[in-house]
């Protein structure tokens, strides 16, 4: 007999937002067909790129920080649960509360129980990586709280009734005219002569806004670092609405990733280099908001934090995929992406979408889960993204990494699959050249399948990828081997010739 102690089963994987809802070659597909989408992405990643390129060619030691980023995120993950016990230490002692959560679900029933505290049914957020992955919004939404997004890409997805699409910026798929029909339609008490000029929108939402600010008493962020030796967090924005969160209401509650951490004050010096020119393109970040628990009269004086693992100790377990959780959430991968490029965010389905989130995903929520097992097959491999990470994250190789666990994965199964099927072929062809030459006789099916045309258009079972993006040719009439056999070999067959055999 056994007694149950209450132990957690590891790896605990994540919940929330992370799991796609369609493999990603369906959603890709679905997403490509939309033109608009595809220019407006076009100029957005081209814009910020070219920007992020001349902001980084001005130091003349953006490599040696490039290493300085990667090897402060390695320690943190080596000492990892040292450092947060120090956090825990530092900013209980400033007045902060601390509240751990396993997953989603739990992270979200605490926020609604703190929010529930104050008494109120109404809530302002910053921008946050966080909630969006755990589905805050939504679940305070069923809990009958409103939860009003103040970054202004972040307000025109929510007032779009849509989804974010980028990591840094969430409203990247739609342009300013777009923009100001969804003011127009859904935004309570705005100009209806509201132009699509850029000023004018940001005044129309800085107008909405300011109301809500004023009269919140619970604000919800996420945090860009917390540093160990002194209990501190930090949010780093460009707008001013992170500042009107962190400062006027009564009560923060922040919900943070484990891996946020940083050991040292010393440490942010680097990051706050590397972080506003992989992201934005600027030399520093217009708004930088740093708090250490409560200052009495100053600011919330109810200040609590959520460390969420929610499939963050999944990734630390994989030796090789574990760096993913160093991202510093800059989106430089996705600005780089061709394939990002072209789908959007949305054909990911996780909160975390480009090269990142074909990574991050299924670390957190394990490869096995079945639409999260298409993401590492998302991309080209030209290593573009781990050239612009600027804290080094070697995403092509844990790409690589991650396709043999899904192949392993499947093969665990003990069902032979499609693959499996077509490798052993191969490897009978390929293993004898009788046997490859035995299957050469068949070309003359393959340029009659081909019709008159001369392509093979469809094909079945798992080949049907293939022909789902692009034709094959008519095979030769003859084949290489044979053609060769009878130019230099005095006509002796291919299959003979490979065995060495004599001919008569």
């Amino acid at each position: 007999m056994s007694t149950y102690l209450g132990m957690p089963t590891l790896p605990v994987y994540g919940k929330g937002n992370l799991n796609a809802v369609d493999s990603f070659p369906a959603a890709a597909r679905r997403e490509l067909g939309n033109t608009q989408l595809r220019a407006n992405l076009e100029h957005a990643t081209h814009t910020i790129r070219d920007k992020r390129l001349r902001v980084v060619g001005e130091l003349p030691d953006w490599e040696d920080l490039r290493s300085a980023g990667s090897a402060v995120k390695e320690s943190v993950m080596a000492r990892l649960p040292e450092l947060l016990e120090e956090f825990e230490k530092n900013f209980t002692a400033r007045g902060g509360i601390i509240h751990w959560a396993r997953d989603a679900d739990e992270a979200n029933a605490i926020v609604r129980d703190l929010i529930r505290a104050e008494g109120v049914d109404e809530v302002v957020k910053v921008k946050s990586m966080a909630t969006q992955e755990i589905g805050l919004n939504e679940y305070l939404e069923e809990q009958g709280i409103a939860a009003f997004e103040t970054d202004l890409a972040e307000l025109i997805v929510q007032l779009d009734h849509d989804k974010p699409s980028h990591i840094l910026v969430p409203a990247i798929h739609k342009n300013r005219t777009q923009v100001r029909d969804i003011f127009l339609r859904e935004m309570p008490g705005v100009d209806p002569d509201l132009t699509n000029e850029p000023a004018k929108l940001a005044e129309a939402a800085r107008s909405h806004l300011r109301r809500k600010f004023l009269s919140s008493k619970v604000a919800i962020s996420g945090a860009n670092f917390a540093i160990a030796e002194s209990g501190t967090l930090a949010v780093v924005e460009s707008e001013g609405n992170g500042r009107m969160c962190l400062t006027l209401p009564e009560t923060l509650i922040t919900v943070m990733g484990v891996e946020k951490l940083l050991p040292a004050w010393s440490d942010l010096e680097v990051f706050m280099q590397l972080l506003p020119r992989s992201s934005t393109g600027e030399r520093m970040n217009p708004y930088t908001s740093l708090w250490t628990g409560v200052t009495e009269g100053d600011g919330p004086q109810n200040v609590h934090l959520v460390l969420v693992d929610n499939g963050r100790s999944a990734a630390l377990a994989d030796e090789m995929g574990r760096s993913a959780l160093h991202c510093i959430r800059c989106s430089a991968c996705m600005n780089v992406c061709p394939v990002y490029e072209r789908t959007g965010g949305h054909a990911y389905g996780s909160t975390y979408p480009g090269p990142i989130g074909a990574i991050l995903s299924p670390l957190m929520t394990g490869i096995q889960s079945e639409e999260n097992s298409s993401l590492p097959y998302a991309s080209s491999l030209c290593g573009a993204c781990y050239d612009a990470c600027p804290v080094k994250i070697n995403i092509p190789e844990i790409l690589v990494h991650l396709r043999s666990v899904d192949v392993e994965s499947k093969r665990a199964k003990k069902v032979p699959t499609q693959m499996d099927l077509m490798m052993k072929g191969a490897s009978w062809a390929f293993s004898r050249g009788r046997n490859l030459g035995l299957l050469e006789k068949g070309l003359p099916l393959g340029r009659l399948a081909a019709g008159r045309k001369r392509k093979i258009t469809k094909l079945p079972g798992i080949a049907a990828g293939w022909t789902q993006s692009r034709d094959i040719p008519a095979p030769p009439a003859q084949s290489f081997r044979d053609w060769w056999a009878k130019e230099h070999e005095g006509g002796r067959p291919a299959a003979d010739s490979a065995r060495g055999e004599k001919t008569a």
